[in-house]
């Protein structure tokens, strides 16, 4: 650190604050898991580009068939149990319990006390940019293969729509929370407004 004049008008300064300042930048933007980013999105576009393609690589429906429920089967696993826990934190699974009920389970990873975080902001969209777009692709076949009276491949396509949906949906309950939460932190929102709303009537009554 360098300390000026008292006659010049110039602060000090840390000589640091711009490398901290790349070095922030730089991990945010670091992909931490390459492996786990390679393979969230190998499986499931895989899947989808053998899908476009089957009928101009092979004749045989029941091959292509199978490789493309193999696929998603991966992916399903991959996501479900190593991807999403380690790009962004978060977890879901189904448990049973001694009355033999099942409960699913939905979690997130908590930030410690530093605010450090073992995900980096590249890896999120990535993440979630593969975990949404899929399974909107996988439904415009749906409608597609429905209005061109492709039946055979209905199976599969739905097959790809309850797979990635699923955890489509699993991801978001961990991310936003139970459906209570909503409803509590909904509530809890109207109420502030309301009530801001009045203190304003009651303030504007006043003068």
């Amino acid at each position: 650190m360098f300390r000026q004049d008292s006659n010049d008008d110039t602060e000090d300064v840390s000589l640091f604050d711009a490398d901290d300042e790349v070095s922030r930048r730089s991990k945010k933007s670091k992909i931490r898991h390459p492996v786990a980013s390679f393979f969230h999105l190998f499986f499931r576009v895989s899947a989808i580009v053998v899908y476009l393609l089957c009928e101009l690589l092979t004749s045989s429906f029941i091959a292509c068939m199978v490789t493309i429920i193999l696929l998603l089967s991966c992916d399903f696993w991959a996501v479900k149990n190593v991807t999403g826990r380690l790009m962004v934190g978060l977890r879901w699974w189904n448990q049973v319990d001694d009355d033999g009920r099942s409960h699913w389970v939905f979690e997130a990873r908590k930030v410690s006390a530093q605010g450090n975080k073992s995900s980096s902001e590249a890896e999120s969209r990535i993440f979630w940019l593969g975990l949404i777009t899929c399974p909107m692709i996988w439904v415009i076949f749906a409608f597609s293969a429905l209005f061109s009276f492709k039946v055979k491949w209905l199976a599969v396509v739905v097959m790809g729509v309850v797979l990635q949906g699923a955890n489509l949906y699993g991801y978001i309950r961990c991310k936003v929370g139970s459906r209570k939460n909503l409803t509590s932190m909904a509530t809890s929102y109207l109420g502030k407004q309301f009530l801001r709303q009045t203190v304003a009537k009651d303030d504007q009554t006043a003068s």
